[in-house]
């Protein structure tokens, strides 16, 4: 017994063959992930950006540090050094359990209470136990654009406005 031989696409009654519409929406799909990417390269590469992006990240890690003090009942401190612009966070008088720095170009100014001030060039905020703080607010800047993040002392609350403030 012979096996049916295998159905042939006639090419000269319906016209050349092509591409199905699966295909076609595939290609598109692929096309627009990658100009999402690219757009995504670009935009991450705007100076502007990088100071959004920058003051997100300092505002996220001021909160987890918040989180922090909260969730094991002791002290942390964030510490930041405007020239360097390197962080670090961690229980109060210990090791810190999570650094980073910002990126270069941006300026730093940060204010503080004095008594959670470790020196003279290091800034540092205090997040007690019961989600107080001890304050502060930190400018980040590039040219004439500024972002501040404010930590509130009575409720620790992290808050990000643009803006030097006053």
């Amino acid at each position: 017994m012979h096996s049916p031989a295998p159905a042939r696409r006639r090419s000269s009654a319906l016209g050349p063959a092509g591409f199905t519409l699966l295909e076609l929406l595939l290609v598109v799909a692929v096309m627009a992930a990658a100009l999402a990417l690219l757009g995504g390269a670009v935009a991450g590469a705007l100076p502007g950006q990088q100071l959004r992006d920058a003051t997100a990240r300092l505002a996220a890690e001021l909160r987890a540090t918040r989180a922090r003090a909260v969730a094991t009942g002791e002290d942390q401190v964030f510490r930041l050094d405007p020239a360097s612009r390197h962080w670090a966070s961690g229980p109060a008088g210990g090791e810190a359990r999570r650094s980073g720095s910002l990126p270069e170009g941006l300026s730093l100014r940060a204010t503080v209470a004095r008594e959670a001030q470790p020196g003279p060039d290091e800034a540092a905020i205090r997040f007690f136990a019961d989600g107080t703080s001890s304050g502060g607010r930190i400018v980040l800047s590039r040219d004439s654009a500024a972002w501040r993040v404010d930590v509130a002392w009575l409720t620790g609350a992290v808050r990000v406005e643009r803006g030097e403030g006053r």
